[in-house]
């Protein structure tokens, strides 16, 4: 995503910044590539008779999909994403003058670095890994996706990189709150935190909306790429004549599922865990707190805290059309359950139609 650091504690989005023509010209020269390589995939499409192998050939064609989508997904919510990462300059200033100390992110340049590599490293493993596996994937090919599931890859470590930034923020909010009300117990301490709190549920949900577009379409990739690969899996394994053994292609299709698992978990897990870390630290101390000790001010204080927590709930939702944690998950699998059962049910109609005949 072609945004820059314009200033200290502010991200800026230009058309015309050397960052976005660079990322123009780049797209439209892969553009070149991702075409000639497409028409082949969709002659191999066209030649195609069974039904069985035009499932295969669906995926190399739907894996060349997320390219043409960069203009709409990536640079068309470089604006919205700006925002938000200038709105954590502000966030770490205002946490500054509540709790005296800086927001500290341990070893973070260097995981951006290893996740980096690590991107790039699984992108290519994982192309080799197809090329050999499945038939009709000559290694040539790979020159139109390398960029593409780099792509994938570095979105998912993005996700998982802002989750976890958001999770340290409040696991150190909760501590320097925690160690303040040990000391005094007193209204305003309490309303300082419950500013800063607030200011941190919002930059949750603002992670989801700045995003939205971007992750509602890798999740619909993950999904159509999980029922194809696991359906063409188990119609390799019902079509076995001479007992179990694990064909190449079937490896290919299962290296395939796994890969779109792991994204679709870690985006899930991230979310969930961050929504956990936002809330869970801050409602154990004022839970903690001896009311006893507490003059009326201070209990008043904790009171609109708490409320403040339920009418404020830390979700991160995709601009309301979806809520992403681990219940995103659960319903996945249901949802890619049943399209699997439709496929299925075509597929043995097929079968027992071709024995009748």
């Amino acid at each position: 995503m072609p945004i820059l650091r314009s200033e200290p504690g502010r991200i800026t989005f230009s058309w015309r910044s050397i960052a976005t023509i660079y990322a123009i010209i780049f797209w439209c020269l892969m553009t070149v590539v991702v075409i000639i390589v497409g028409k082949e995939r969709i002659h191999i499409l066209q030649t195609t008779t069974q039904f069985d192998e035009y499932i295969y050939a669906i995926i190399f064609v739907i894996y060349l999909v997320p390219h043409f989508w960069i203009p709409f997904v990536g640079w068309g919510v470089a604006t919205e994403v700006a925002k938000y990462k200038t709105s954590w300059g502000a966030f770490q200033l205002r946490y500054f003058r509540v709790t005296g100390t800086s927001l500290q992110f341990p070893r973070l340049k260097s995981l951006i670095v290893v996740i980096s590599v690590g991107c790039l490293l699984c992108a290519i493993l994982f192309l080799l890994c197809l090329s050999f596996l499945l038939e009709g994937y000559p290694l040539w090919h790979t020159l139109a996706y390398y960029h593409i599931i780099t792509m994938i890859n570095m979105n998912c470590a993005l996700w998982y990189i802002n989750s976890r930034a958001i999770k340290t923020a409040s696991y150190s909010m909760a501590l320097c709150f925690r160690k303040e009300v040990m000391k005094d117990c007193s209204a305003p301490i309490i309303s300082k935190y419950r500013f800063l709190w607030l200011n941190l549920s919002e930059l949750l949900q603002s992670l989801g909306n700045a995003y939205a577009r971007t992750y509602s379409t890798l999740c619909i990739f993950i999904f159509v790429n999980i029922v194809i690969a696991v359906y063409g899996a188990f119609a390799e394994i019902v079509d076995h004549k001479h007992g179990y053994t694990i064909s190449y292609k079937e490896a290919g299709l299962i290296v395939d599922v796994v890969y779109c698992c792991t994204l679709l978990f870690i985006f899930c897990d991230c979310s969930h865990n961050a929504t956990l870390g936002v809330a869970k630290g801050i409602q154990k101390t004022l839970l903690s707190i001896n009311l006893l000790k507490a003059d009326l001010e201070a209990k008043n204080e904790i009171d609109l805290f708490i409320v403040a927590i339920e009418m404020n709930p830390a979700i991160v939702s995709l601009k309301g059309y979806v809520t992403v944690n681990r219940e995103l998950l659960s319903g996945s699998i249901g949802m890619i359950t049943v399209y699997l059962l439709v496929l299925i049910q075509f597929k043995f109609s097929l079968d027992k139609s071709t024995t009748n005949v």
